[in-house]
């Protein structure tokens, strides 16, 4: 009996030995896989940046697609550590590939969502979007997600599958938009005068483009007031820069 209990320790003691070993190799290769994969992203990400005219939206893309697949990997080996069998694992995702897919259904979609955004370009990073309740500078298109900021300066970040199914406006995408400045002067006031006064002031900023023409015309009438728009067209970028000044 005694020796059979020594042989269990001994046996017990060469299993904790080993699945220690098996674990601090792990956690080894699970840091090293986390470096690697942070390190091929930012080296992928600058060197599609050397590609003459390859596109913004596209560099971050493909950064996480290498980042994920590398991780990918590692969890697979970190597996094959503990004696899991890399062609089990296969096996073991393609047998549960369906629930796998009801479980990250959002998920995939995300991911769908971003390679069609990717592919049709209804927005670039730098552009300014409305999409539904969500408005902003698109900031990065990810795998799962796109990044924006508001004019706030609020972060937002939005699921790709909720961005590819609604209607995008894009704000940059032509390169010049209009603005409309309303102001209310009393009807007895002289309405020449305040839509050649607002002209003056459009005329005055030359961010406020000479084609099309700014117009000055009587929007509405009330009572006791009328209201006069100031429509004019400025270049994307200079959008809302040039609507603070002008209003005032």
């Amino acid at each position: 009996a005694l020796l059979t209990v020594q042989s269990g320790l001994a046996q017990l003691s060469t299993l904790i030995v080993s699945y220690s070993l098996s674990a601090v190799g792990a956690v080894i290769l699970l840091v090293i896989g986390y470096i690697a994969a942070g390190l091929a992203e930012r080296s992928i990400y600058a060197g599609l940046g050397h590609v003459h005219g390859f596109d913004e939206t596209l560099r971050h893309f493909f950064s996480q697609v290498v980042r994920y697949a590398i991780l990918g990997l590692v969890v697979i080996m970190v597996l094959g550590q503990f004696g899991v069998q890399t062609a089990s694992i296969i096996a073991a995702i393609g047998a549960a590939g369906l629930a796998i897919g009801l479980a990250l259904q959002g998920t995939l979609q995300n991911i769908a969502a971003g390679i069609m955004l990717l592919a049709l370009r209804p927005f670039r990073i730098g552009e300014y979007v409305e999409v539904g309740a969500i408005s902003g500078t698109v900031e990065e298109i990810g795998l799962f997600a796109t990044t924006l900021r508001t004019v706030e300066g609020v972060y937002v970040l939005a699921p790709n599958s909720t961005l590819w199914n609604q209607p995008v406006r894009n704000f940059t995408r032509n390169g010049v938009r209009r603005g409309d400045i309303t102001l209310s002067i009393g009807s007895w006031n002289d309405i020449d005068f305040a839509q050649k006064t607002m002209l003056g002031v459009a005329a005055a900023d030359r961010r406020v483009r000479r084609q099309p023409a700014p117009i000055a015309f009587v929007a509405t009438v009330g009572d006791s007031t009328v209201a006069i728009t100031l429509r004019y067209w400025t270049a994307a970028a200079d959008f809302f820069a040039a609507q603070i000044d002008l209003t005032k």
